[in-house]
């Protein structure tokens, strides 16, 4: 019952955001294209549920080509990478409302865990079993863990909330959800955790992704993390 209340509540919140905040999408639009040459969408080959792809899309707030670039993946502050409107869009939250097609779609939810870039946690298929539960619940637009440090705290950390809210769902059921929508209006209001912390702050955010990288893909493959 949970999940037929909560595709219920996803399609129905999904399209009447959409509907409203067409105009809000038309002016965004405009000033993309203004700001910077490229298109105004980004779409991202990201892994949901059972480890499917899908594409999912945000409104661009980087320079063309930007993951092949620089840090890749990670978002550091003041990163060059990001344009003048995409700064505004990233620290409100905008970029991220054309996930909501994502979900009247289906490939995600509101509330779930966030979905990584298809590489970004190495081979899907050898992922140890507490990396993998997180992909036994469509991906959301927000979830527990983007509440409670967003990028502000770890991967291995990011974990541990996306499990703890998939064993909440069993309890309380959509109560939750509403919980984290809550307080996800809390955050953005606040502009909160909006940027990732760097491994050591006195080498170059190009090093910084790269050990960062390579520290997460080690955590989502090592047996002794093989714990739900």
């Amino acid at each position: 019952m949970y999940f037929f209340f909560k595709r219920c509540f996803d399609i129905l919140i999904s399209l009447v955001a959409l509907l409203l905040l067409a105009p809000l999408f038309a002016a965004l639009a405009v000033l993309i294209k203004f700001d910077s040459p490229g298109p105004v969408f980004y779409k991202q080959a990201r892994l949901g549920k059972n480890g499917i792809q899908f594409w999912m899309y945000k409104f661009r707030s980087m320079i063309v080509d930007a993951e092949n670039k620089g840090a890749g993946l990670f978002n550091y502050e003041n990163d060059p990478r990001v344009t003048r409107i995409g700064s505004f869009l990233r620290k409100t939250s905008l970029d991220e409302l054309p996930q909501l097609i994502n979900v009247l779609k289906g490939d995600m939810a509101i509330v779930g865990p966030r979905p990584p870039v298809t590489y970004e946690l190495g081979d899907y298929e050898t992922l140890n079993a507490r990396y993998k539960k997180r992909f036994s619940v469509l991906p959301g637009i927000t979830g527990l863990a983007q509440v409670e440090g967003r990028n502000n705290i770890t991967w291995d950390r990011k974990v541990d909330y996306d499990n703890e809210y998939i064993e909440l769902t069993k309890k309380i059921g959509i109560f939750i959800d509403l919980k984290i929508i809550l307080e996800t209006v809390r955050s953005v209001f606040q502009k909160k955790d909006i940027y990732e912390n760097k491994i050591n702050p006195d080498i170059s955010d190009e090093q910084s992704a790269e050990e960062a990288a390579a520290e997460v893909i080690k955590k989502a493959h090592e047996k002794e993390n093989d714990r739900l």
